[in-house]
């Protein structure tokens, strides 16, 4: 019988993790094959890079909170395809001290009065914890998902979670009193300390807030974007346009080789910590724009703007034929896709190849190891 090198109790009911039959090795030949099915027949597709460390590597981690039939508290994740809740103590690939806060916030709940939120009523305290952990300083934020503004005792709580959890840097309330699947709500209020973590990567500070996207796997990232530097080679007379920027990673970290950054987002709190980012590492050649991305290469265009480099970093949906027709209208010299999902890739690339670009590079990085996701970064220049 072969062994199980995964040996997690709920991973069938969870679904979160779906490769726990394979070794790590063999999870990663399965991965490089997947690329090579999809992608191969646009050029050769190099090695996948795998984590030396594949375990413990979530450094956000959030848990829904509710009760069974008994009446006893548990968290965890919804069962996939499900509304229930799948009781985790502790998970294989996240921060353990993510996990070890959540279930401390579980005990305390009882000692300190304090409610779950139910669903079907849309009556209690606690929906949902999320913590997220700064693997470059250690910095660490506690947000806790309520139902209610209303927080009882909520000085001595947080008082006693960081006595317990000297780690902790930061403690937001964030109040979401809708009927929806979405985590958080609109409302925040800052119970100890600053509101937001700081976190480095590659030499440069980015300042995390509750709904800020960062890449979930510190050390892949570091791999990701180091890639992808090297995929775009930019040079000191270099324009680069960054698309899809979120919170100005890419962007900033490609500051440092390029004439000039212009970073296009459309969601307006990304650009405002982008903006922030670029403060505190005090990049003066970045540009933010809160915009369409489509629509702002299509003025480019027309403008005749001469850009170098386009970074596109698209969800995992992928891009638009509405944004690939705008970079081609653009037309510069290279692009580089970092993608999270190969099947949406292959359907992009194939738009390039058919309308002036060349696949130059894959490289496959396991961001995500014990699961079916695979990200890639591609090099394409203009024929």
């Amino acid at each position: 019988m072969k062994e199980n090198v995964f040996p997690c109790p709920v991973a069938k009911k969870c679904g979160g993790c779906q490769l726990t039959n394979m070794t790590y090795d063999e999870q990663l030949k399965f991965k490089q094959a997947k690329v090579i099915k999809l992608l191969g027949r646009f050029c050769h597709v190099d090695n996948i890079i795998g984590m030396k460390e594949p375990y413990h590597y979530r450094n956000k981690v959030q848990a829904a909170f509710g009760r069974t039939k008994s009446g006893m508290i548990i968290s965890g994740v919804y069962q996939s395809s499900t509304h229930n809740i799948v009781k985790v103590d502790s998970c294989l690939i996240e921060d353990k001290k993510a996990d070890e806060i959540i279930v401390t916030v579980r005990e305390l709940l009882k000692s300190f009065h304090l409610t779950v939120y139910d669903d079907r009523t849309g009556k209690g305290f606690l929906r949902h914890v999320l913590v997220k952990r700064a693997f470059g300083t250690n910095e660490i934020m506690v947000v806790l998902v309520t139902g209610t503004p209303v927080f009882k005792s909520k000085n001595d709580f947080c008082k006693t979670l960081r006595s317990l959890h000297p780690e902790i840097t930061t403690i937001v309330q964030n109040i979401n009193n809708n009927f929806t699947s979405l985590v958080l709500g609109e409302k925040e209020i800052v119970l100890f300390g600053d509101g937001y973590i700081t976190d480095e990567l590659l030499g440069y500070k980015f300042r995390i807030s509750p709904k800020s996207f960062y890449q979930i796997n510190y050390a892949g990232t570091h791999i990701l974007y180091s890639k992808a530097m090297e995929f775009a080679d930019i040079s000191k007379e270099d324009r680069v346009i960054d698309a899809y920027s979120g919170v100005g990673t890419i962007g900033i970290i490609a500051s440092q080789y390029a004439k000039e950054v212009i970073s296009v987002e459309l969601n307006k709190d990304a650009v405002r910590d982008a903006k922030i980012n670029a403060s505190i590492n005090n990049v003066k050649n970045i540009r933010f724009f809160c915009a369409d991305a489509t629509e702002f290469l299509l003025e480019a265009a027309k403008e005749n703007e001469k850009i170098n480099v386009v970074l596109m970093d698209p969800p995992r949906a992928g891009s638009t034929v509405a944004f690939m027709k705008s970079v081609c209208t653009l037309a510069p010299e290279k692009v580089v896709y970092v993608s999270c999902n190969p099947e949406t890739l292959a359907r992009d690339l194939f738009y390039f190849t058919k309308h002036g670009y060349k696949v130059k590079k894959i490289q496959p990085v396991d961001m995500f190891p014990h699961t079916n996701h695979v990200e890639c970064v591609v090099r394409l220049c203009r024929t």
